[in-house]
């Protein structure tokens, strides 16, 4: 289901890609949420689906904003670890590289094919704990 905010957006077709290299869960599986980062296995950076959108504000003000769209991922090996007991497992969509120009070009009616969790065996996970007052 697509944000309210962002339905327009997908109806439209406007499409971005959001560069990360990395992405940070909450890991509940001891009781408390442990701070993971999680990267590409090989290194390289994520490129993450999204969708971009441009509106005015109540003072007039130009806006221009983006989402990050995720699936379920309850029965993904990695991603099903993450976000609290009971609540339902997302993982942002992680395009393989070969799709990124894909997915910017195309059309709405078909967007859903490119919503697909990105396999767990190219994925890795750590525990990651920023220090504290380092510049």
């Amino acid at each position: 289901m697509i944000c309210r905010t962002f339905r327009a957006a997908w109806r439209q077709a406007q499409p971005c890609i959001i560069p990360a290299t990395a992405i940070y869960e909450p890991d509940w599986r001891y009781g408390r949420a442990i701070p993971t980062r999680i990267n590409r296995r090989d290194g390289e950076p994520m490129s993450l689906a999204g969708l971009r959108e441009r509106w005015t504000s109540p003072t007039g003000e130009v806006v221009h904003s983006y989402t990050m769209l995720t699936i379920n991922a309850d029965d993904h090996p990695l991603m099903r670890d993450y976000h609290r007991t009971g609540a339902e497992k997302r993982m942002v969509v992680i395009l393989p590289h070969g799709l990124i120009h894909d997915w910017l070009a195309t059309p709405a009616s078909a967007s859903m094919e490119f919503m697909r969790q990105y396999p767990a065996e190219r994925l890795y996970a750590e525990p990651w704990y920023p220090e504290v007052g380092s510049d």
